[in-house]
């Protein structure tokens, strides 16, 4: 693992310290490990993301697609490999032809232009649906109040809320809970949304109010990394799709393509599991 770090480290310090690079998929991600103990949770993943495309992750549970998004906006800190966005590395700067670590508020700059939505939804309780999308702007944009409620009451229409801003979450169906966290996770103006099976903890009949929300953000050109069991979604609103097992991306390609007539054995078996 050390020799994969220092070679990681040395590839990421042979990058230009000039910036964005317009040229640069919105996404990169090369060479990523994490173990967790002694047990290696992503072997070596590699895949990019271009601006305005939605990839989706598919695969059996315990396969290291959560932690492969989580390792994305750096909420996990890769063993080895890197991570961009817009050719700039997360969690780590180069300055000087050196690498180093990121601070709290770098990374927190860099967080919010990463969108995330969970399986579980991890509203605040105690705020209202607009309090709830009003938070982030607030707190970490430092966009005043009046921006923020504007902002929010926008996103709160757009996701089919706009007549539920002053309830709070345990008045809203889960459905409709996860709707809000999609709101809120727009309101940061994010680059890239991620998305951890957001359907998975939503009763079958609620869970398409979901997917309707990010088929339409698909369709406005939103860059999405979808981590999803819904493989109707991935076909219709997916361009790449990707099966990862074992930690590993065993099958990569075009959506419809992977999905009807996958090339992999292990991609046939899972699919035919699900479907």
């Amino acid at each position: 693992m050390g020799e994969r770090f220092a070679m990681s480290w040395r590839r990421a310090s042979e990058m230009v310290d000039t910036g964005r690079d317009a040229s640069a998929p919105r996404i990169l991600v090369d060479d990523v490990w994490k173990s967790f103990g002694p047990r290696a949770v992503l072997q070596g993943v590699s895949l990019s993301v271009a601006a305005g495309d939605v990839l989706c992750i598919i695969g059996p549970s315990g396969g290291g697609k959560s932690t492969l998004l989580r390792c994305i906006n750096h909420l996990e800190v890769v063993d080895a490999g890197r991570v961009c966005l817009d050719g700039e590395l997360v969690g780590y700067a180069l300055r000087a032809g050196r690498l180093y670590e990121q601070t709290e508020s770098e990374i927190r700059r860099m967080r919010s232009e990463i969108g995330m939505v969970f399986q579980s939804f991890n509203l605040f309780p105690h705020m209202t649906v607009l309090e709830n999308v009003m938070e982030g702007p607030v707190r970490v944009r430092r966009q005043s109040k009046s921006e923020a409620r504007d902002l929010a009451k926008g996103l709160l229409e757009r996701v089919g809320l706009g007549g539920r801003s002053n309830d709070y979450p345990d008045r809203l169906s889960g459905g409709q809970q996860q709707r809000v966290a999609i709101a809120r996770a727009l309101a940061m103006q994010p680059k890239v949304m991620l998305f951890d099976e957001p359907t998975s903890a939503l009763d079958p009949e609620v869970s398409g109010e979901v997917l309707v929300v990010m088929e339409q953000l698909a369709a406005d050109g939103m860059t999405m990394i979808v981590v999803t069991h819904e493989v109707g979604f991935a076909s219709e609103a997916g361009d790449r799709v990707i099966f990862m097992d074992q930690g590993m991306v065993v099958e990569e390609g075009e959506a419809k393509a992977v999905l009807t007539d996958p090339a992999e054995p292990r991609t046939r078996e899972f699919l035919r599991r699900v479907g």
